[in-house]
Parts: structure tokens; C-alpha cells; sequence
């Protein structure tokens, strides 16, 4: 939900699993967020971006987060970041 000015305003927004689009709702304690760094090339030094990435209680007790994790990064184009 938006205010007038266009904040978000809402006491909780869901997250979406990166590997399967799906749904982390407040009752999955599995759940992890996991920011990946961006790292300078030259220097080996972190640059201050990262890209996060959620994954669900489901694909972790699979046992595939890291499967998942290590494809994601892979793919991951180089202009997506945040900034810290």
C-alpha cells in the first residue's frame, strides 16, 4: 500500500524466492536473504554494491540452496546491484 506520496507504507512486505518466484510468506522460518558482494576486479576490494538474494525454507531443505545460490550468481548480470 502507497500513501498520497508515493512511499511504501505497509508493516510487511512479502519476498519472493529468487530460484522458484515463489511466495515467502511470514511463517516460512527457513528462509534466508543473502547479499552477494560486488567486488572490484583489480583490486580484489569490495566496491560498496551487492545484489541480495532470497531463497525459500523449501529449496533449503531440499538441500539445493546452494545449487540454487551458485546458479543465480552465475547469470547474474553485471549492472544489477544496490548500493550499501
Amino acid at each position: 500500500m502507497q500513501n498520497a506520496k508515493g512511499e511504501n507504507v505497509d508493516l510487511y512486505m512479502p519476498r519472493k524466492c529468487s530460484w522458484t518466484n515463489r511466495l515467502i510468506t511470514s511463517q516460512d522460518k527457513g528462509s534466508v536473504q543473502v547479499n552477494i558482494a560486488h567486488v572490484d576486479p583489480k583490486t580484489g576490494l569490495y566496491t560498496g554494491k551487492f545484489t541480495p538474494f532470497a531463497l525459500s525454507g523449501y529449496i533449503r531443505s531440499k538441500g539445493e540452496g546452494d545449487l540454487a545460490l551458485t546458479t543465480l550468481v552465475s547469470k547474474m548480470p553485471a549492472d544489477t546491484s544496490y548500493q550499501a
